[in-house]
Protein backbone atom coordinates (compact mmCIF):
# COMPACT_ATOMS: atom_id res chain seq x y z
CA UNK A 1 0.00 0.00 0.00
CA UNK A 2 1.63 3.14 -1.44
CA UNK A 3 2.42 5.90 1.82
CA UNK A 4 1.75 8.87 -0.73
CA UNK A 5 -1.56 10.84 -0.47
CA UNK A 6 -2.80 13.96 -3.19
CA UNK A 7 -5.42 16.32 -1.74
CA UNK A 8 -7.07 18.79 -4.45
CA UNK A 9 -6.78 22.26 -3.65
CA UNK A 10 -10.18 22.56 -4.26
CA UNK A 11 -12.70 20.38 -2.82
CA UNK A 12 -10.08 19.00 -0.65
CA UNK A 13 -10.53 15.38 -1.79
CA UNK A 14 -8.07 13.17 -1.12
CA UNK A 15 -6.72 10.11 -3.57
CA UNK A 16 -3.62 8.13 -4.28
CA UNK A 17 -1.81 8.75 -7.44
CA UNK A 18 -1.37 6.20 -10.28
CA UNK A 19 2.00 4.96 -11.72
CA UNK A 20 1.42 7.72 -14.63
CA UNK A 21 1.17 10.28 -12.22
CA UNK A 22 3.69 9.62 -10.01
CA UNK A 23 6.22 9.05 -12.91
CA UNK A 24 5.37 12.36 -14.39
CA UNK A 25 6.19 14.21 -10.93
CA UNK A 26 9.59 12.16 -10.68
CA UNK A 27 10.56 13.72 -13.87
CA UNK A 28 9.42 16.89 -13.15
CA UNK A 29 11.51 16.87 -9.85
CA UNK A 30 14.36 15.03 -11.93
CA UNK A 31 14.11 18.17 -14.29
CA UNK A 32 14.07 21.30 -11.42
CA UNK A 33 16.98 19.36 -10.17
CA UNK A 34 19.14 19.38 -12.86
CA UNK A 35 18.30 23.12 -13.74
CA UNK A 36 19.40 23.91 -10.03
CA UNK A 37 22.66 21.91 -10.34
CA UNK A 38 23.35 23.72 -13.46
CA UNK A 39 22.41 26.82 -11.95
CA UNK A 40 24.71 26.38 -8.84
CA UNK A 41 27.91 24.80 -11.24
CA UNK A 42 27.91 28.46 -13.53
CA UNK A 43 27.43 30.35 -9.93
CA UNK A 44 30.66 28.48 -9.21
CA UNK A 45 32.70 28.63 -12.24
CA UNK A 46 31.52 32.28 -12.16
CA UNK A 47 33.12 32.62 -8.86
CA UNK A 48 36.58 30.96 -9.43
CA UNK A 49 36.89 33.13 -12.68
CA UNK A 50 36.33 36.70 -10.59
CA UNK A 51 39.14 34.97 -8.31
CA UNK A 52 41.79 34.04 -10.48
CA UNK A 53 41.57 37.62 -11.87
CA UNK A 54 41.56 38.90 -8.53
CA UNK A 55 44.78 36.84 -7.36
CA UNK A 56 46.58 38.02 -11.29
CA UNK A 57 46.08 41.24 -10.28
CA UNK A 58 47.29 41.12 -6.72
CA UNK A 59 50.25 38.94 -8.05
CA UNK A 60 51.14 41.67 -10.46
CA UNK A 61 50.85 44.19 -7.99
CA UNK A 62 53.36 42.31 -5.53
CA UNK A 63 56.04 41.78 -8.29
CA UNK A 64 56.18 45.14 -8.22
CA UNK A 65 56.66 45.76 -4.78
CA UNK A 66 59.38 43.25 -4.65
CA UNK A 67 60.87 44.69 -7.90
CA UNK A 68 60.97 48.07 -5.84
CA UNK A 69 61.99 46.70 -3.08
CA UNK A 70 64.62 44.67 -4.78
CA UNK A 71 66.07 47.80 -6.12
CA UNK A 72 66.00 49.74 -2.72
CA UNK A 73 67.59 46.69 -0.96
CA UNK A 74 70.39 46.37 -3.90
CA UNK A 75 71.30 50.35 -3.49
CA UNK A 76 71.57 49.96 0.66
CA UNK A 77 73.77 46.94 -0.18
CA UNK A 78 76.09 48.52 -2.62
CA UNK A 79 76.32 51.25 0.08
CA UNK A 80 76.97 48.57 2.71
CA UNK A 81 79.48 47.00 0.62
CA UNK A 82 81.00 50.53 -0.03
CA UNK A 83 81.12 51.40 3.52
CA UNK A 84 82.63 47.88 4.37
CA UNK A 85 85.47 47.87 1.95
CA UNK A 86 86.42 50.89 3.24
CA UNK A 87 86.41 50.04 7.02
CA UNK A 88 88.20 47.25 6.21
CA UNK A 89 90.63 48.93 4.52
CA UNK A 90 91.12 51.14 7.08
CA UNK A 91 91.73 47.86 9.60
CA UNK A 92 94.37 46.27 7.42
CA UNK A 93 96.35 49.45 7.50
CA UNK A 94 95.98 49.75 11.25
CA UNK A 95 96.93 45.78 11.35
CA UNK A 96 99.52 46.48 8.75
CA UNK A 97 101.53 49.22 11.18
CA UNK A 98 100.72 47.50 14.36
CA UNK A 99 102.36 43.89 12.90
CA UNK A 100 105.56 46.10 11.99
CA UNK A 101 105.57 47.45 15.28
CA UNK A 102 105.53 44.11 16.53
CA UNK A 103 108.33 42.82 14.23
CA UNK A 104 110.28 45.59 15.53
CA UNK A 105 109.90 44.60 19.16
CA UNK A 106 110.25 41.09 17.95
CA UNK A 107 113.15 41.40 16.41
CA UNK A 108 114.80 43.21 19.37
CA UNK A 109 113.56 40.32 21.34
CA UNK A 110 115.59 37.75 19.09
CA UNK A 111 118.55 39.82 19.09
CA UNK A 112 118.66 40.42 23.28
CA UNK A 113 117.86 36.08 22.70
CA UNK A 114 121.11 35.52 20.81
CA UNK A 115 123.10 37.96 22.88
CA UNK A 116 122.03 35.81 26.06
CA UNK A 117 122.56 32.88 24.11
CA UNK A 118 125.72 33.21 23.44
CA UNK A 119 126.67 34.59 26.89
CA UNK A 120 124.77 31.22 28.43
CA UNK A 121 127.59 29.32 25.68
CA UNK A 122 130.46 30.79 26.73
CA UNK A 123 129.17 30.18 30.46
CA UNK A 124 128.78 26.20 29.46
CA UNK A 125 132.00 26.40 27.68
CA UNK A 126 134.21 27.49 30.90
CA UNK A 127 131.96 25.13 32.71
CA UNK A 128 132.92 22.18 30.85
CA UNK A 129 136.50 23.31 31.37
CA UNK A 130 136.05 23.59 35.12
CA UNK A 131 134.32 20.19 34.97
CA UNK A 132 136.85 18.67 32.83
CA UNK A 133 139.36 20.16 35.43
CA UNK A 134 137.53 18.77 38.39
CA UNK A 135 137.50 15.18 36.73
CA UNK A 136 141.09 15.14 36.15
CA UNK A 137 141.38 16.07 40.01
CA UNK A 138 138.73 13.34 40.85
CA UNK A 139 140.67 10.24 38.77
CA UNK A 140 144.30 11.58 39.74
CA UNK A 141 142.43 11.33 43.82
CA UNK A 142 140.71 8.41 42.46
CA UNK A 143 143.99 6.21 41.42
CA UNK A 144 145.74 7.72 44.87
CA UNK A 145 143.08 5.47 46.59
CA UNK A 146 143.08 2.76 44.75
CA UNK A 147 146.86 2.84 45.41
CA UNK A 148 146.35 3.11 49.29
CA UNK A 149 144.13 0.31 48.83
CA UNK A 150 146.54 -2.12 46.78
CA UNK A 151 148.89 -1.34 49.38
CA UNK A 152 146.63 -2.01 52.32
CA UNK A 153 145.66 -5.24 50.54
CA UNK A 154 149.68 -6.33 50.24
CA UNK A 155 150.01 -4.78 53.76
CA UNK A 156 146.99 -7.74 55.44
CA UNK A 157 148.83 -10.36 52.43
CA UNK A 158 152.45 -10.16 54.81
CA UNK A 159 150.16 -9.78 57.91
CA UNK A 160 148.79 -13.04 56.89
CA UNK A 161 152.05 -14.34 55.74
CA UNK A 162 153.73 -13.02 58.91
CA UNK A 163 150.89 -14.50 60.89
CA UNK A 164 151.00 -17.85 59.11
CA UNK A 165 155.21 -17.54 60.12
CA UNK A 166 154.29 -17.05 63.11
CA UNK A 167 152.07 -19.80 63.54
CA UNK A 168 154.66 -22.00 61.42
CA UNK A 169 157.39 -21.22 64.22
CA UNK A 170 154.75 -22.66 67.12
CA UNK A 171 154.61 -25.42 65.32
CA UNK A 172 158.20 -25.62 65.43
CA UNK A 173 158.76 -24.61 68.74
CA UNK A 174 156.28 -27.26 69.59
CA UNK A 175 157.31 -29.86 67.44
CA UNK A 176 160.86 -29.18 69.63
CA UNK A 177 159.48 -29.51 73.14
CA UNK A 178 157.43 -32.51 71.76
CA UNK A 179 160.83 -34.42 71.01
CA UNK A 180 162.02 -33.09 74.05
CA UNK A 181 159.13 -35.31 75.54
CA UNK A 182 159.56 -38.04 73.51
CA UNK A 183 160.06 -40.27 76.71
CA UNK A 184 157.47 -39.12 78.07
CA UNK A 185 155.20 -39.83 75.84
CA UNK A 186 156.11 -43.24 74.97
CA UNK A 187 155.63 -44.03 78.41
CA UNK A 188 152.47 -42.84 78.57
CA UNK A 189 151.49 -44.46 75.39
CA UNK A 190 152.85 -48.11 76.52
CA UNK A 191 150.67 -47.30 79.91
CA UNK A 192 147.26 -46.05 78.15
CA UNK A 193 147.79 -47.27 74.28
CA UNK A 194 148.76 -45.71 71.60
CA UNK A 195 147.00 -41.68 71.43
CA UNK A 196 146.94 -41.54 67.82
CA UNK A 197 145.15 -45.20 66.93
CA UNK A 198 142.32 -43.62 69.86
CA UNK A 199 142.21 -40.28 67.78
CA UNK A 200 141.84 -42.29 64.66
CA UNK A 201 139.11 -44.49 66.26
CA UNK A 202 137.38 -41.26 67.20
CA UNK A 203 137.58 -39.37 63.97
CA UNK A 204 136.67 -43.03 62.42
CA UNK A 205 133.68 -42.98 64.28
CA UNK A 206 132.43 -38.67 63.76
CA UNK A 207 132.44 -39.49 59.82
CA UNK A 208 130.21 -42.45 60.58
CA UNK A 209 128.19 -40.39 62.91
CA UNK A 210 127.90 -37.70 60.38
CA UNK A 211 127.19 -39.56 57.19
CA UNK A 212 124.42 -42.03 59.00
CA UNK A 213 122.50 -38.38 60.55
CA UNK A 214 123.03 -36.30 57.47
CA UNK A 215 122.58 -38.72 54.42
CA UNK A 216 122.14 -35.62 52.47
CA UNK A 217 125.26 -33.95 53.12
CA UNK A 218 128.84 -35.28 51.41
CA UNK A 219 131.44 -35.66 54.69
CA UNK A 220 134.96 -35.72 53.34
CA UNK A 221 137.96 -37.26 54.97
CA UNK A 222 141.38 -35.32 55.12
CA UNK A 223 144.26 -37.84 54.63
CA UNK A 224 146.81 -38.27 56.78
CA UNK A 225 149.69 -35.95 56.59
CA UNK A 226 147.24 -33.21 55.22
CA UNK A 227 147.29 -29.93 56.53
CA UNK A 228 143.80 -28.70 58.05
CA UNK A 229 140.86 -30.55 59.80
CA UNK A 230 140.02 -34.13 60.32
CA UNK A 231 137.12 -33.72 58.05
CA UNK A 232 134.76 -31.46 56.31
CA UNK A 233 131.03 -31.63 55.97
CA UNK A 234 129.32 -30.10 52.99
CA UNK A 235 125.94 -29.04 54.23
CA UNK A 236 123.02 -29.44 51.42
CA UNK A 237 119.11 -29.26 51.25
CA UNK A 238 117.09 -31.70 50.18
CA UNK A 239 117.09 -30.24 46.86
CA UNK A 240 120.93 -31.19 46.72
CA UNK A 241 122.06 -27.04 46.76
CA UNK A 242 125.44 -26.26 48.66
CA UNK A 243 124.57 -24.45 52.03
CA UNK A 244 127.73 -24.37 53.84
CA UNK A 245 130.84 -26.09 54.75
CA UNK A 246 131.82 -27.25 58.56
CA UNK A 247 134.72 -28.75 59.25
CA UNK A 248 135.67 -30.79 62.34
CA UNK A 249 138.58 -31.76 64.67
CA UNK A 250 138.75 -34.66 66.58
CA UNK A 251 140.93 -34.41 69.57
CA UNK A 252 141.04 -37.13 72.58
CA UNK A 253 143.55 -36.31 75.13
CA UNK A 254 143.26 -35.23 78.88
CA UNK A 255 144.45 -31.90 78.13
CA UNK A 256 142.97 -28.57 76.41
CA UNK A 257 145.71 -27.19 73.98
CA UNK A 258 144.78 -23.55 72.93
CA UNK A 259 146.53 -23.67 70.08
CA UNK A 260 143.23 -25.67 68.67
CA UNK A 261 141.82 -22.97 68.34
CA UNK A 262 144.19 -20.88 66.26
CA UNK A 263 144.83 -24.30 63.73
CA UNK A 264 140.55 -24.23 63.64
CA UNK A 265 140.37 -20.53 62.61
CA UNK A 266 143.42 -21.39 60.03
CA UNK A 267 141.76 -24.51 58.64
CA UNK A 268 138.26 -22.53 58.32
CA UNK A 269 140.06 -19.54 56.19
CA UNK A 270 142.15 -21.74 53.99
CA UNK A 271 139.48 -24.63 53.66
CA UNK A 272 136.71 -21.86 52.94
CA UNK A 273 134.60 -23.30 55.87
CA UNK A 274 131.48 -21.41 57.43
CA UNK A 275 131.85 -23.35 61.08
CA UNK A 276 134.49 -24.60 62.72
CA UNK A 277 133.86 -27.62 65.51
CA UNK A 278 136.43 -28.98 67.51
CA UNK A 279 135.20 -32.38 69.63
CA UNK A 280 137.83 -33.14 71.87
CA UNK A 281 137.61 -35.48 75.53
CA UNK A 282 139.06 -32.42 77.48
CA UNK A 283 137.52 -29.87 77.71
CA UNK A 284 138.70 -26.04 78.63
CA UNK A 285 138.72 -24.81 82.16
CA UNK A 286 136.49 -22.57 81.67
CA UNK A 287 133.78 -24.54 79.85
CA UNK A 288 132.32 -28.13 81.24
CA UNK A 289 129.54 -27.97 78.29
CA UNK A 290 129.13 -27.11 74.50
CA UNK A 291 129.94 -23.76 73.91
CA UNK A 292 131.70 -21.42 71.58
CA UNK A 293 135.19 -19.84 72.36
CA UNK A 294 136.99 -17.01 70.14
CA UNK A 295 134.75 -17.64 66.87
CA UNK A 296 134.99 -22.05 67.30
CA UNK A 297 132.62 -24.48 68.60
CA UNK A 298 133.71 -26.66 70.91
CA UNK A 299 132.31 -29.63 72.09
CA UNK A 300 132.11 -33.44 73.40
CA UNK A 301 131.80 -36.30 71.42
CA UNK A 302 128.61 -37.34 72.79
CA UNK A 303 127.16 -33.62 71.93
CA UNK A 304 128.68 -33.97 68.36
CA UNK A 305 125.12 -34.95 67.22
CA UNK A 306 123.00 -32.24 68.56
CA UNK A 307 125.73 -29.53 67.83
CA UNK A 308 125.85 -30.46 64.46
CA UNK A 309 122.48 -30.71 63.72
CA UNK A 310 121.98 -27.17 65.24
CA UNK A 311 124.56 -25.62 63.11
CA UNK A 312 123.60 -27.37 60.05
CA UNK A 313 120.00 -25.98 60.15
CA UNK A 314 121.63 -22.59 60.70
CA UNK A 315 123.38 -22.87 57.40
CA UNK A 316 119.90 -23.68 55.74
CA UNK A 317 118.28 -21.36 57.32
CA UNK A 318 120.71 -18.06 56.34
CA UNK A 319 121.52 -19.86 52.40
CA UNK A 320 117.38 -19.94 52.17
CA UNK A 321 117.38 -16.32 53.59
CA UNK A 322 120.04 -15.45 50.68
CA UNK A 323 118.44 -16.71 48.41
CA UNK A 324 114.95 -15.61 48.35
CA UNK A 325 116.69 -12.17 48.83
CA UNK A 326 118.01 -13.11 45.07
CA UNK A 327 116.28 -10.72 42.23
CA UNK A 328 113.62 -9.83 44.83
CA UNK A 329 112.25 -6.62 42.91
CA UNK A 330 111.39 -9.23 39.97
CA UNK A 331 110.22 -11.64 42.64
CA UNK A 332 107.83 -9.05 43.75
CA UNK A 333 106.87 -7.80 40.01
CA UNK A 334 106.20 -11.74 39.16
CA UNK A 335 104.47 -12.29 41.95
CA UNK A 336 102.06 -9.14 41.50
CA UNK A 337 101.58 -9.72 37.93
CA UNK A 338 100.71 -13.72 38.75
CA UNK A 339 97.68 -12.00 41.64
CA UNK A 340 96.79 -9.73 39.07
CA UNK A 341 96.74 -11.36 36.23
CA UNK A 342 93.87 -13.83 34.62
CA UNK A 343 95.63 -16.68 35.39
CA UNK A 344 95.41 -16.63 39.67
CA UNK A 345 91.84 -15.20 38.78
CA UNK A 346 90.14 -18.30 37.12
CA UNK A 347 92.00 -20.34 39.69
CA UNK A 348 90.45 -18.45 42.13
CA UNK A 349 86.75 -18.25 40.80
CA UNK A 350 87.67 -22.15 40.40
CA UNK A 351 88.09 -22.52 43.82
CA UNK A 352 85.16 -20.41 45.35
CA UNK A 353 82.70 -22.05 43.08
CA UNK A 354 83.84 -25.58 44.12
CA UNK A 355 84.01 -24.40 47.77
CA UNK A 356 80.24 -22.90 46.93
CA UNK A 357 79.12 -26.21 45.67
CA UNK A 358 80.26 -28.18 48.16
CA UNK A 359 78.74 -26.08 50.98
CA UNK A 360 75.45 -26.10 49.26
CA UNK A 361 75.89 -30.20 48.85
CA UNK A 362 76.77 -30.23 52.44
CA UNK A 363 73.74 -27.90 53.45
CA UNK A 364 71.46 -30.42 51.29
CA UNK A 365 72.86 -33.39 52.58
CA UNK A 366 72.17 -32.31 56.14
CA UNK A 367 68.88 -31.14 55.53
CA UNK A 368 68.23 -34.55 53.87
CA UNK A 369 69.78 -36.47 56.47
CA UNK A 370 67.88 -34.22 59.12
CA UNK A 371 64.85 -35.53 57.80
CA UNK A 372 65.28 -39.07 57.29
CA UNK A 373 66.70 -39.21 61.15
CA UNK A 374 63.74 -37.09 62.30
CA UNK A 375 61.08 -39.57 60.35
CA UNK A 376 63.20 -42.63 61.83
CA UNK A 377 62.61 -41.05 65.26
CA UNK A 378 59.08 -40.59 64.88
CA UNK A 379 59.55 -44.56 63.52
CA UNK A 380 61.10 -45.57 66.68
CA UNK A 381 58.87 -43.66 69.04
CA UNK A 382 56.00 -45.29 66.94
CA UNK A 383 57.98 -48.93 67.65
CA UNK A 384 58.55 -48.24 71.48
CA UNK A 385 55.43 -47.09 72.88
CA UNK A 386 53.66 -50.32 70.83
CA UNK A 387 56.25 -52.20 72.20
CA UNK A 388 55.82 -50.88 76.17
CA UNK A 389 52.05 -51.35 75.49
CA UNK A 390 52.66 -55.17 74.77
CA UNK A 391 55.18 -55.28 77.45
CA UNK A 392 52.07 -53.88 79.78
CA UNK A 393 49.67 -56.30 78.97
CA UNK A 394 51.90 -59.49 79.09
CA UNK A 395 53.47 -58.42 82.62
CA UNK A 396 49.84 -57.97 83.62
CA UNK A 397 48.34 -61.39 82.48
CA UNK A 398 51.77 -63.40 83.27
CA UNK A 399 53.18 -61.06 85.80
CA UNK A 400 55.94 -58.70 86.28
CA UNK A 401 59.67 -60.45 84.71
CA UNK A 402 57.84 -63.84 83.69
CA UNK A 403 58.93 -62.83 80.21
CA UNK A 404 61.63 -60.16 78.67
CA UNK A 405 60.39 -57.86 76.27
CA UNK A 406 62.93 -55.05 76.77
CA UNK A 407 64.28 -53.92 73.37
CA UNK A 408 66.94 -52.42 74.77
CA UNK A 409 68.53 -54.34 78.11
CA UNK A 410 71.23 -51.76 78.95
CA UNK A 411 68.30 -48.74 79.29
CA UNK A 412 64.94 -49.66 79.53
CA UNK A 413 64.32 -46.07 79.70
CA UNK A 414 64.57 -46.04 76.25
CA UNK A 415 61.34 -48.00 75.87
CA UNK A 416 59.44 -44.74 76.75
CA UNK A 417 58.90 -42.36 74.40
CA UNK A 418 60.27 -38.39 75.52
Amino acid sequence: MSSFIITCPKCNHQFEPGDTIREEIQNELRKKMVEWQKTKDEEYNNKVATLQKLLENKETEFNKILIEQKQKLQAELEINIQQRIAADYENKLQFLQKSEAETKEKLKIANEKELQFLQKEQALQQKETELELTLQRKLIDEREKIKQEILQVENEKINLKEEQYQLRMKELEKQIEDQKKLVDEMKRRAEQGSMQLQGEVQELLLEELLRNTFPFDIVNEVGKGVKGADCIQTVRNQTAQTCGKIIYESKRTKDFNKEWIEKMKIDMRSLGADIAVLVTQAMPKDMDRFGEKEGVYICTFNEVRSVALLLRNALIKIAEAKKSQENKGEKMTMLYDYLTGAEFSEQWKAISEGFMQMKLSIQQEKVAMEKIWKAREKQLEKVLLNAAHIKGSVEGIAGSGTVNLNLIDEDPNLLLPD
